[in-house]
């Protein structure tokens, strides 16, 4: 399950589930897990920092919840969460690892584990479980290994008549960028038929250029129509008190599920400019718009050398330090970008700074 999907239906049952707090790395962003944390309901959902897909549930407090296996409770006010109970409910399994540091005694089953407490006992055992330990936590997870655990792909129930975005390549030839190829996923079934369902896999170009029809014929209708109410950036041209004011507004596509914004222009209705979002956490416009792992091809001339060149792709999760090292310094200063809702002319995540090069713009 996405990130985005899981906050949505939070935020739908926000009078039953409460004080949900997002945690996340702000310096190493890609290193850690991106974590809700339920705190009245002992549950933490962890979603894997790359491609921001639920990878493990972890309940760290099974006194706030009640937890059934095949109908029937295994953890409930009435039924305690002993090493007993467990044994009951999920039979037998290989035997558990001890972990000195934690002081927890970890019992796995395929897909699922249990952490028992032991700091009451002196020794730990070796392999057998004292009898009356009670489970401190537990977690769900896909594979044989927590440790090695890996974010399962989208499963067709969180489609819902939506197309995703495996990846996207920018297109480019000597000039610079032309064009999006989107590797894109969906689910085809209709009402009534998601047994028969199946992930297909489909690929559409958009170019520069494009009309608006060919875009909605490539990627169907958007999620957003948004029209700009004025070019803040205009003033930042090398004429801008030439340009003739247009009665009309550019307006964007916005493809939420993809991670792409197309901007249209007012008069011609062609496209004019691509806009691809990363969606790390901290950014003003986070979670509204899933991660476009998108890739740019370079071609890079190798220093020292006559005519040779080396092929590089910058993506997603590039740091502005490697993409300088690539594509050069920017020559002018950056534009100073700051965000705030028209009810609220406050931003906590500050200032970021737009960089051109290479007939691209690099939000950072």
């Amino acid at each position: 399950m996405p990130l985005a999907q899981a906050i949505s239906i939070l935020q739908k049952h926000c009078r039953i589930i409460k004080n949900v707090q997002v945690l996340y790395s702000e310096q190493t962003p890609l290193s850690h897990d991106l974590i809700l944390n339920l705190t009245q309901d002992g549950i933490k959902l962890l979603f894997d920092a790359t491609n921001q897909r639920l990878k493990v549930i972890e309940v760290y407090d099974l006194s706030k919840v009640k937890l059934k296996y095949c109908g029937v409770h295994f953890n409930s006010q009435a039924i305690a969460p002993t090493i007993e109970q467990i044994d009951q409910s999920f039979g037998a399994t290989h035997p558990g690892v001890y972990n000195a540091a934690e002081q927890l005694f970890h019992l796995n089953f395929r897909g699922l584990s249990f952490s028992f407490q032991l700091d009451s006992w002196n020794e730990a055992p070796k392999y057998e479980i004292p009898h009356g330990a009670m489970v401190k936590r537990m977690h769900i997870y896909t594979g044989n290994n927590l440790q090695e655990t890996r974010a399962p792909v989208m499963p067709l129930a969180c489609f819902l008549g939506n197309i995703y975005a495996e990846c996207v390549d920018v297109l480019r030839d000597r000039a610079g960028p032309v064009g999006l190829k989107l590797h894109l996923l969906t689910a085809g079934c209709g009402p009534g038929v998601m047994a028969d369902a199946k992930v297909r896999s489909l690929e559409r170009s958009i170019y520069f250029g494009d009309s608006c029809q060919d875009v909605l014929g490539a990627l169907g209708s958007p999620h957003k129509v948004f029209y700009k109410s004025e070019d803040k950036m205009k003033i930042h041209s090398p004429s801008p008190h030439k340009q003739v004011p247009s009665k009309c507004n550019d307006y964007f596509f916005n493809y939420f599920t993809l991670g792409v914004d197309i901007l249209f222009d007012s008069t011609t209705h062609l496209v004019k400019k691509f806009v691809l979002h990363t969606n790390y956490p901290g950014h003003y416009n986070f979670n509204i718009y899933h991660r476009c792992d998108f890739k740019i091809p370079l071609v890079i001339k190798k220093e020292g050398a006559d005519s040779q060149t080396e092929d590089c792709i910058l993506t997603t999760y590039n740091k502005w330090d490697q993409i300088q090292e690539l594509l050069g310094h920017p020559m002018e200063k950056p534009v100073v970008l700051h965000r705030s809702s028209s009810a609220n002319n406050t931003n906590p995540f500050g200032s970021t700074f737009c960089f051109g090069l290479q007939r691209m713009i690099f939000e950072v």
